[in-house]
């Protein structure tokens, strides 16, 4: 950043782990610049604000967002307490953003669109080191600005980009045709949303946390509403990932949230469809006919896809991107985390070494920097982005001795391999866990869904 020092660093999403890179900006005396497009900080979050995470508020707040709280008196909420969306937004982000060093710095309803080098395209080399960023931001009534940049941080998450119903990657035959029934991937059944779901059928798709919780609530609503019936449809041949490691669990919440669905499974509370992939929806009066590959059909009035994310990369065709051809990480990322051969929760910390791009003083973290792999946690992306800004201030000592304590996250699934061991991710790492090393694939930050509650951490 040398060259261009006298521009602040953009920074794309206001969720907590875009939040945390501001902090930690601020703390090495670089100029953040915060793009959110939501209406407020945490405006994905606040989309599931009724889901309780599962990891407690000590492994969800930001060493540095913290010290800059607890510099204007903020009082931290218990660090052993599980909070629910809504209060990591009340109790955490909103006031975060209106301190005095985060409020003036921060765009919302501002929507990053675009980002480039200033007068150049991918395809020119020549001084593309020392050129500012340019990004294109539309802001509320269609009004459209640039602004320069001498680094950018993606923090925008994969909240707004759902996976598809269908299989390969790919749209249901029919899938955009049912929008009208498809829900949102976490639906408040018990609030807001109650009377798109009391007394209908309902179809849950998906085998994460997200699913999980969302049949349980349904179950508490169907107490209340005895004609509801409660669907779930796995492409898997059993939901033994989803029930998770129960009592060996090192996130509680967890383990207790997969043995009660387990039990209302065994009750037939729940009716669960194994090795259900979906081909087809078709839209009717009376709800929408889903069809497997193997030609079996249900019949719904609702689907909530619980599907999981992915990211979403147009705003950064023009720049130099290096990502992994499976799970659309950083290239040296995507071995660590593909959920085809990991579902180790102690992912080894990482920060800019393995995060940076071609495009120098480019970072894609938190939740995007997963890509399609649902296994973030929030405190992993607070080391991303501490350790980023330690290397766009040039301490590239700081940036490269990254540290993590994360909780243990249980048992390793039958099919996930024989080994918890991770490559280092730089040249000096220490981890720090509180327990065991395996752990069902954990598709939720730091207790967030990400599937669930965890992740989505910006609202780009």
């Amino acid at each position: 950043m040398a060259v261009t020092t006298n521009l602040p660093v953009a920074v794309i999403g206001a969720g907590p782990v875009g939040l945390a890179a501001a902090a930690h900006l601020l703390e090495r005396g670089l100029e953040p610049l915060i793009f959110e497009s939501g209406p407020a900080a945490g405006a994905a979050i606040g989309q599931w604000r009724h889901i309780r995470l599962f990891s407690p508020w000590r492994f969800n707040i930001d060493a540095a967002a913290a010290r800059l709280l607890a510099a204007s008196g903020w009082e931290a909420p218990r660090p052993t307490a599980l909070p629910f969306g809504g209060e990591l937004v009340d109790q955490y982000l909103t006031p975060l953003a209106a301190l005095p060093a985060m409020a003036p710095r921060l765009h919302t309803g501002a929507r990053v669109v675009a980002v480039t080098r200033q007068g150049m395209d991918k395809t020119h080399s020549r001084d593309r080191d020392t050129t500012p960023f340019l990004l294109t931001v539309e802001h509320p009534g269609g009004d459209v600005r640039e602004y320069r940049a001498a680094a950018v941080i993606d923090a925008s998450g994969t909240w707004g980009n759902r996976n598809p119903l269908g299989t390969s990657g790919l749209p249901a035959t029919g899938e955009a045709a049912a929008t009208e029934r498809i829900s949102s991937a976490l639906p408040d059944v018990l609030g807001r949303e109650r009377v798109r779901f009391a007394g209908r059928r309902v179809l849950v798709v998906g085998a994460g946390h997200s699913a999980a919780n969302t049949l349980i609530n349904l179950t508490e609503l169907a107490q209340h509403e005895p004609d509801t019936r409660i669907l779930w449809a796995v492409r898997g041949a059993s939901a033994a990932k989803v029930y998770g490691g129960g009592d060996a669990d090192g996130l509680p919440a967890r383990g207790q949230l997969g043995g009660r669905l387990r039990r209302l499974v065994e009750a037939g509370t729940v009716e669960l469809h194994t090795g259900f992939g979906i081909a087809a929806l078709t839209p009717a009066a009376a709800g929408v006919t889903v069809t497997s590959t193997d030609g079996r059909s249900l019949e719904a009035d609702v689907v909530v896809p619980c599907t999981g994310f992915r990211p979403d990369l147009d705003i950064l065709r023009e720049l130099r991107l290096e990502l992994d051809p499976a799970v659309e990480a950083p290239r040296d990322l995507g071995p660590l985390i593909d959920p085809e051969f990991h579902s180790c929760g102690t992912v080894a910390p990482h920060g800019a070494r393995l995060l940076a791009h071609p495009d120098k003083d480019f970072y894609i973290v938190g939740m995007k920097s997963y890509g399609r792999a649902p296994t973030f946690l929030l405190a992993t992306g607070y080391e991303q982005v501490r350790s980023v800004a330690a290397a766009l201030a040039g301490d590239r000592a700081a940036a490269d001795t990254v540290q993590l304590e994360l909780p243990e996250t249980g048992v390793c699934s039958s099919d996930a391999g024989t080994s918890c061991d991770v490559p280092a991710a730089s040249a000096d790492v220490v981890v720090e866990t509180a327990g065991g090393c395996c752990g069902t694939p954990e598709p939720v930050l730091a207790g967030f869904p990400t599937g669930l509650a965890h992740g989505r951490s910006g609202g780009n």
